[in-house]
Order: structure tokens, then sequence, then C-alpha cells
């Protein structure tokens, strides 16, 4: 249990146990035909011969061992160095969570029984939360990218630019670059994609973000430059989507960094299948990290060992990183939740439970949400805000209490296959701005439940994929 103890009631007194929270870059996903998907493929047919005689046809597919290697990058936050207060930036993150629920709601009705569109607890990409710097083309020129480990695709806005939306950088150029090389409909990326197009054998792909946002171009190779000034490398034959046709936010950024489990992501091409990341509190100027191939490594504490918890394969959605949960535990007691509550459905590939770093909070299925939500509020000595039916966080407590009153707060504990995830206060609570009460940043799900990036701070998490493990363990982030 912890114990807080306040004295002259301010807001500000649990600033030091708690971090803002932040929400998804979520999932790009190739959603099914919609009535939305139909026009833009038309439309993208019909501006090809543009798009081809601007950027050449040439075919390449070439195909390089990369194992061994690895290299260390830094992570910027979206609302970094912005100029925003400690209430600002939670207001912010409140609104795009607030966001995010409104479009599951309506993915919710857009096809109904269908595998991928019934997973809408992990569609929102066309906001982000972290950035990382890459290089593209040659010369090289950087450009800014969400990490998104819940889709596959790497890609960025290309000129010429028929339907962009705003980035911070000049559009990628691919006639000024020596190394860009269309790729032929019947390479092996081409192949990978959901719903690839062919014009004269140029692959042409088409990604949907849920219902807000989309990027349709010319699939390509080109080379990449990722990591620190230390450890970078410069990688030919990245296989990418040169966008030409975009829609929706990019959060100040230039496209996008798939981490996915797929052949697309940048995990799957090159063949050094092992990351970590560890990021920072919200509110901290310090960047948070990631380490990619031979640099992913965790060590054990003195207080606590490293942990692991095997990934769990769901054919209907393979790219996304599931995970075997099997309970929570509230102040020391376990909870009456059935274990299928966490389960994937075998019938339609629904449910289930994913790690993801671009989800905030993370949102439980029912009934765990509502046994979670019961047992904090008979746990806690506070009075229980209402709250509207349009708020994210529902479980919230008034805030502050009176002055020289202690109050106790039940320890969170997250439960896997082998593992057992225990959550420092600063990772399960918050202080939000709409109602100024103390909420559980955990939300409820329709379907399946997610653990979010606001649970991971301050935790160095490995995704192991050539052992199909999750491993993590305390870290403080800012001193990496």
């Amino acid at each position: 249990m912890d114990t807080i103890f306040i004295h002259g009631g301010s807001k500000r007194s649990l600033r030091a146990h708690s971090i803002p929270f932040m929400v998804a870059s979520g999932v790009l996903r190739s959603l099914p035909l919609n009535s939305k998907m139909p026009r833009l493929a038309a439309f993208l047919v019909l501006l090809l011969p543009l798009l081809l005689s601007a950027v050449g046809a040439a075919e390449a597919e070439a195909e390089l061992t990369r194992g061994g290697f690895g290299f260390k990058a830094t992570l910027r936050h979206v609302d970094a160095n912005a100029g925003y207060t400690e209430e600002q930036l939670l207001a912010r993150a409140v609104h795009r969570s607030r966001a995010r629920v409104a479009t599951l709601q309506s993915l919710a009705a857009l096809a109904p029984g269908d595998a991928i569109t019934a997973a809408r607890i992990l569609v929102f990409a066309s906001d982000g939360e972290y950035l990382m710097e890459m290089g593209i083309g040659t010369p090289t020129r950087y450009y800014s990218a969400i990490l998104d480990t819940g889709s596959d695709l790497i890609w960025t806005q290309c000129a010429p630019c028929l339907l962009c939306v705003d980035q911070p950088t000049p559009y990628f150029d691919p006639a000024q670059s020596s190394t860009y090389r269309s790729l032929g409909c019947s390479s092996p990326a081409c192949n990978a994609l959901y719903y690839p197009l062919c014009y004269r054998r140029v692959c042409v792909y088409q990604y949907f973000y849920g219902d807000s946002a989309s990027t349709a171009g010319v699939l390509a190779n080109e080379t990449f430059t990722f990591g620190t000034n230390d450890t970078q490398v410069t990688l030919p034959s990245i296989s990418f989507g040169c966008g030409n046709l975009n829609s929706g936010s990019l959060a100040n950024s230039s496209g996008m960094v798939g981490f996915g489990r797929g052949s697309l992501s940048l995990v799957g091409q090159l063949g050094s299948p092992r990351f970590s990341y560890c990021l920072t509190s919200f509110l901290s100027p310090v960047r948070s990290r990631l380490y990619f191939g031979a640099n992913a490594t965790l060590n054990s504490t003195n207080a606590q060992p490293v942990q692991s918890t095997p990934f769990v394969v769901n054919p209907a959605l393979p790219t996304m990183y599931f995970l075997n949960m099997t309970g929570i535990s509230v102040g020391g007691y376990l909870l009456p939740i059935d274990p299928a509550v966490f389960a994937i459905n075998d019938t339609d590939g629904t449910g289930g439970t994913i790690i993801d770093s671009g989800t905030t909070i993370s949102y439980l299925a029912e009934p765990a949400y509502g046994a979670v939500r019961a047992a904090f509020v008979s746990q806690i000595t506070l009075p229980l805000l209402n709250v509207t039916d349009t708020s994210v966080l529902d479980t919230c407590f008034q805030w502050p209490p009176p002055p020289r009153q202690s109050v106790t707060l039940p320890q969170l504990v997250l439960h896997f296959d082998g593992a057992d995830w225990e959550l420092p206060l600063q990772n399960y609570m918050l202080v939000d701005p709409s109602t100024g009460g103390l909420c559980l940043a955990m939300a409820t799900s329709s379907d399946g439940s997610i653990i979010g990036s606001y649970q991971h701070q301050n935790f160095n998490v490995l995704y192991d994929l050539e052992n199909s493990l999750l491993s993590f363990v305390p870290a403080p982030c800012n001193l990496m």
C-alpha cells in the first residue's frame, strides 16, 4: 500500500508521485474495404501516371541480412519543448484520449464481426506520442517519425504531394535521391501489404487509420539511417511507403516507423529481432531511450529481477504484441476475474491482451475493469466523483482531501504468464485537470485489453521476438 500525506490541500501535492498521462499513437491498420476505401483507391489509380512520371518506375528487390548489429536512439515526446504548462499537457492528453474513444465508438459500427475492425480498441493512429529521428535517401535528409509498436509499415510523405498534411520538414523528394527504387508488384514487400494495388508493374500501397486518417502512394526501397552519433547505422534497401495521398494528423512528425511483428516493420526488415525502450516521466525534459538489436539488453536490479512473459500469436492480428494476462491484484487481493476475460477469442480473433507503446492509458475489458474499479472504490477512503458520460477516466476521487489527512492508495499488480508487473503509484494514478479528481489511469473497453505506455514509464521493456518473450525491469530512464 502507498500512503500520501497531504498538507494544505494543493493539487500539486500529488505531482511528485504522479505522471500526467499520454495518448496513443495507436495502431496503424489497413482496414477491410469500406465506403471510403474504393473512392481513395480509384482516385489513386487515376493519379498514378502523374506520380510515376515524377518519381520513376525502376524496380528493385534487393535483400540484405542484417543480424548481429544494433543502435541506440532517443525518443521525443510529441509535446516536448512546446511551452505547455503541466495543466496544459494533461488537458491535451485528455483531449486526445477523448478523441480516441470517439473513434473507437465509430469503429464499433463499421464492420461488426470482422476480426480486424472488431479489435477496435487498437485503432487510432492519427495522433502520436513518441517520435524518433530517421534519415532517408542519398544524400541523407532527416525526418521525425512516430514510433508505433502496433503497426508494420515505415512511411513518410513524398513529393509530388497531391494531398498531404502539415509536417515540420519538407516532403521527401525521391527524384533528389540516388538510391530510391520503386518496388515491383511481385516483390515480397508488395505481397506483404494488406491491400496492394499494381500499376504498370509498380506496387502501390494504401493504409487506413481507423476512421480518421489514411496514407497511400508508391512502395519503394531506399537507404535509411538510424541511431545517435556513436551508434549510427546506414542501411540500404529498406522498404517504405512514399505517401502522395495522406489525410489526418501526423502529430508534428513527418511519418511513421512501424515496430510490429510483420515483415514490413523495421524489426522484420533488419533481421535483428529485439528492441527495448525506457520511457521517462511525461513531465521530464529528458528524452526517452530506444535500443535496437545488440544494444537491447536488460539488467536486474538489487530490488527487482528481470521478469519475462511469452508473447501470444493472434492469427487475426499477427502484427500485434499479445500477452497472456492471467489476473489483476488490488491492495494485495487477487480480484475474482475469469482469466477468459483476457484471452483471445479462437473463433474470430477478438479480445486478448496487447502491450503497445503507442497507447497511453490502459484499457481493460469488462468485467475486468468493473472489478478493478470496485476494488479501488472500496479501498480508497475518499468520496467518488460523478463524471460525465463522455469522460475517459471514470474512477475518480475528490481531490485534494482535507488538510493533514493521510490517504492510503492500494497497490496495483498486473499478472501475466510467468511474471507479475507491480506498478508504482505514479504509473496508475493521476490528477485529471478537467475534474480536479484523483483518477485511476485506466479506462473500460468493450473488446479486449491493452497495456498502455503510461504503465511502462520508468521500466526498461524488452521485446525479444527471437525467443518470443516480453521482459521488463524497473529502471531510472532519465539516467540511461
